[in-house]
């Protein structure tokens, strides 16, 4: 049913809008994905979307404690609309849930954050298995809960008298060295065929006005 909807709704944007989608798809992946634990601030949040988008990254995941994830859609320029923003907010404190739905689907949570075991950029071994990139909050970092949970800590290399990079830089740097390494690597890190039907599916839906109306009167007719 994908392959016909897709086909469908494909008649609705240009072939360049399709070529595009096709080529982004091409370097998108899921075997790095990135998780922000209660940021706060908008500006931030939104910088860390377009960061994703640029670097290929399809999901990100979203813990929501005490602060509600908010995007400037001036600072975002749309990037949300090609992510997949998975968040978790239905109980006080959704870090464990998030951990725990992360690790079930193979992905070990590597807190970006100084710690007694931490292994800088250079060291970091991506053929481990799937990487949930973790950080924390402009201010204070990441809980001690989400500390305490993490399956290794990741070190940012800095040289000068700050203690730490903005939220948006720090995701900035670690994704441009891995995502690099990523691609010179023999890991199989692209979505398969199936991920991306359904995620090029999702984006004719949200690139074309009333979609839904057109989806549901093309089924109706097929019946």
């Amino acid at each position: 049913m994908e392959d016909v909807l897709i086909k469908f709704l494909s008649g609705f944007v240009t072939k360049n809008r399709i070529q595009l989608f096709n080529q982004v798809l091409s370097d998108r992946t899921r075997y790095i994905t990135v998780v922000l634990e209660d940021l706060y601030q908008p500006h931030n949040a939104s910088a860390v979307l377009r960061t994703c988008d640029c670097f290929g990254i399809q999901d990100v995941h979203i813990i929501e404690n005490r602060n509600k994830y908010t995007v400037n859609p001036d600072i975002a320029l749309g990037s949300s609309k090609w992510l997949n923003l998975v968040k978790y907010n239905k109980k006080d404190n959704n870090t464990l849930p998030a951990f725990k739905k992360l690790q079930k689907a193979g992905y070990r949570i590597v807190a970006t954050t100084p710690h007694v075991n931490e292994v800088t950029l250079d060291e970091f071994d991506l053929e481990k298995r799937k990487t949930a990139l973790l950080f924390g909050t402009e201010l204070n970092g990441l809980t001690d809960t989400a500390i305490n949970n993490a399956d290794e800590f990741l070190k940012i290399p800095m040289f000068g008298f700050t203690e730490s990079y903005n939220i948006s830089v720090s995701v900035a740097i670690v994704l441009y060295h891995l995502v690099n390494a990523l691609k010179k690597s023999n890991i199989h890190w692209q979505l398969s065929d199936e991920e991306k039907k359904s995620v090029k599916l999702d984006w004719l839906r949200k690139s074309i006005k009333m979609s839904s109306y057109l989806e549901k009167e093309f089924l109706l007719k097929t019946e």
